[in-house]
Formats: C-alpha cells, structure tokens, sequence
C-alpha cells in the first residue's frame, strides 16, 4: 500500500512469490523432500495444500493492497528433480490452488526455475503453458527452450532473453548488447518482456542494470 500510494497507478509493480513445492524444497533441503514426497505422497500433499491455500490468500491480499500481480517462482519442474509424472501430481494441482488468490493482477507471472548449478538441467516448459498467468519467464541461455521455440510453443508474453550471469552481472557493454540484440531478433520483438532469467546476484555493480536499461532505451 505504501509503494502504490508513493509511486501512483501508472506503474507495475510486482510481488514475488514462490510455489508451494519450492517452499517445501526451500525448507527441507532438496533431498529430503524429495524423498519424503516419494515415501508418503499423501501425507506430502496435505502438506502442500496447507501452504498453497495460504498463498492464496496473500496473493489476493496483495493485490487488493495494490499489487499489479505475482511473479510466481516454481521449483521442482525438471529432469534434475520430479518427474514430469510426479510434477503432474505434486506440484501443478497446488500451484494453480495458489495462483486462484491472483486473479485479480493483470500481470501475473510464472516462472520455472532451473537451477543454474545443475548441468543438463531441462524445464517442462509445456506443461506451464496454460497456467493462469499472462508472462511466462525461465532463464532461456540456461536451459531450453529458446525464445524462438517457446514462441511456437505459447501464445503468452516471454519474459527472458538475458542470462542473469552473464553480461548483465559483469560487462561488457558490447556483450551485454548483443544478447539483447540476439532476444529481439529472436523474437522479433514481439511478446517480448526482455529481462534476465533469474534473480540477478546481490553483489552485481548496480551499473550494469543501467546499461541494459540503456541499451534498451536505445532500441527505440
């Protein structure tokens, strides 16, 4: 309420969120939850749906608050992890309990999480393309599919296009734009929200977001 009322209507502002199953990963220790979703499903999905249905309702009180949305973060959704099979059962039904509290945004967003310490880690991309959000972000130099792939694989806006450790975290300006240029060309610049893939590290110089934001600017 207080950043709605400081910066007016006529800005997006977003609140971050993560999916039931990323809680539980987060709390636990990946190991460890996986494990005990696999000895005692049942039990597990009470569990979540504990938390989803508390998501839920902060979801729709932030956006009652002024929120434009949720950036909703979703863990466990690759050949690393769960099983498309047991993504299907142990994430998906607890992560569209959650996001029915985001109903409200007009700029919501989900975004599948691979992590970057993971080699040959790949997203189930698909099966999130007919959630209820209106973006769809992953960290596309990471893991596919490419922005050119999911265009034909979605009709939602793309979020993507910079690798949050790359360029954007270190320079140099020249790298920087040319994976900005490779994203528009990409995608033609269309349904393109261009960002990076993933959080962006703490310790960045502040100066490289500003000369993306200038490399953008200059797009025009």
């Amino acid at each position: 309420r207080i950043l709605r009322s400081q910066l007016g209507d006529d800005y997006p502002l977003i609140l971050t969120l993560f999916s039931p199953m990323t809680y539980v990963l987060r709390w636990m220790g990946k190991p460890k939850a996986e494990a005990e979703a696999r000895k005692d499903t049942e039990s597990f999905k009470v569990g979540l749906g504990i938390i989803a249905d508390n998501l839920r309702g902060l979801m729709g009180a932030a956006i009652e608050a002024g929120a434009s949305g949720i950036f909703f973060s979703s863990m466990g959704a690759t050949t690393a992890d769960f099983t498309r099979e047991e993504y299907a059962e142990l994430g998906r039904p607890f992560d569209l309990r959650a996001l029915g509290g985001a109903q409200g945004g007009w700029l919501n967003i989900i975004h599948v999480h691979a992590d970057p310490n993971q080699s040959g880690d790949q997203i189930y991309f698909e099966d999130f393309t007919d959630y209820p959000v209106s973006v769809m972000s992953w960290s596309d130099r990471l893991t596919g599919p490419s922005l050119s792939e999911a265009l034909t694989m979605t009709n939602k806006c793309l979020m993507g296009g910079l690798y949050e450790r790359g360029p954007l975290t270190h320079g140099g300006e020249t790298e920087l734009d040319n994976e900005i240029m490779a994203a528009v060309t990409e995608t033609k610049g269309r349904r393109l929200i261009l960002a990076n893939g993933c959080s962006v590290p703490d310790d960045v110089p502040e100066e490289w977001l500003h000369v993306a934001r200038r490399l953008v600017d200059n797009l025009r």
